[in-house]
């Protein structure tokens, strides 16, 4: 979380490229990340494992990505920093596909820092983080289950945000909000129609 009340400093993109790029890594951790991103590391990791739920990713990557959205969700939740356990803090990729992955986040980023400011900032911080923290909570718990169509709204919504968290940007918050909202009402509908359509088979298989 930051602790200012401005965007000070270089952008969230300008600190994924400058870890992408830092000589003599060949592998980047998530603890590594945790490290170099600081202040605004528990938004900006929320960012970085939910977005990608977002973009064309091979199957099984949203349980992958999943698991430690709900870690970093429950800590903002209760006002943490960002923890998460040995087994997944000690993930790593490579630096050339941190790269990769950086290069695909990077223009959907830089176009929403271009709209990211501080603004109705009491909205993004404490208390109304917390509650932030476990709308995210339950949206990365949504994302991790085999929904269709069950993980891209929920990042979606977890990945404004995280963003505006970063920049305290409560405009951005009401964006989230109101993406979450669209993501439990389409997840929901997908379920009572999959639970219908197991009820009518059961009946057929029964009869």
């Amino acid at each position: 979380m930051r602790s200012g009340d401005s965007a000070a400093g270089p952008t969230l993109s300008d600190l994924l490229h400058g870890i992408a790029q830092q000589a003599g890594r060949e592998r980047i951790s998530v603890r590594d990340l945790i490290d170099a991103l600081g202040d605004r590391a528990l938004g900006a990791l929320l960012f970085l494992f939910a977005f990608p739920n977002v973009l064309p990713m091979p199957p099984g990557t949203s349980a992958v990505l999943g698991a430690p959205l709900v870690f970093l969700a429950a800590q903002l939740m209760v006002g943490r920093g960002p923890w998460l356990p040995r087994l997944l803090a000690s993930r790593s990729m490579s630096q050339a596909d941190f790269a990769a992955l950086v290069r695909r986040i990077a223009p959907w980023l830089k176009r929403g820092e271009r709209m990211l400011r501080p603004r109705f900032s009491w909205l993004a911080r404490p208390p109304a983080e917390f509650a932030l923290g476990a709308v995210c909570l339950v949206l990365a718990l949504v994302l991790v289950l085999p929904v269709p169509l069950g993980n891209v709204l929920p990042a979606v919504a977890i990945s404004l945000l995280a963003l505006a968290i970063v920049e305290r940007d409560g405009l951005w918050v009401l964006a989230g909000l109101a993406a979450a909202l669209v993501s439990a009402g389409v997840v929901s509908g997908v379920i009572f129609a999959a639970v219908k359509v197991a009820m009518l088979l059961a009946e057929r298989l029964l009869q």
